[in-house]
């Protein structure tokens, strides 16, 4: 019985808990530590980055307008056009009841 206990007891450890009252706060490694100071380092990069642009407000405004306007918009009418062709037909009320009319004759 005795051995079964502490059998049990390696087997069904608590596994660390990292939230709630009495959570287990792992310490940092220097792993940890390496990897947190590289994600500053390239966050700095990033930030120096976007401080200082390669092209200013007033050249960056408007720059790729006259070659991507013509296709965006060929692009929207022919995908829309597509779509109308499908779904938007003209029904006349003659279509719907053609169904009815099996023969011309009244006899």
């Amino acid at each position: 019985m005795r051995l079964g206990l502490t059998l049990l007891g390696y087997v069904c450890r608590i596994p660390y808990r990292y939230r709630g009252k009495y959570r287990k706060v792992k310490k940092p490694s220097m792993h940890d530590l390496l990897k947190m100071k590289q994600d500053f380092e390239r966050e700095e990069q990033n930030m120096l980055i976007l401080r200082h642009p390669y092209l200013t407000v007033e050249q960056s405004s408007g720059h790729m307008k006259d070659l991507i306007g013509d296709r965006k918009d060929n692009f929207l009418k022919k995908i829309y056009g597509e779509k109308d062709a499908k779904f938007q037909k003209e029904i006349t009320i003659a279509e719907r009841l053609c169904h009815m009319r099996v023969t011309e004759a009244w006899d």
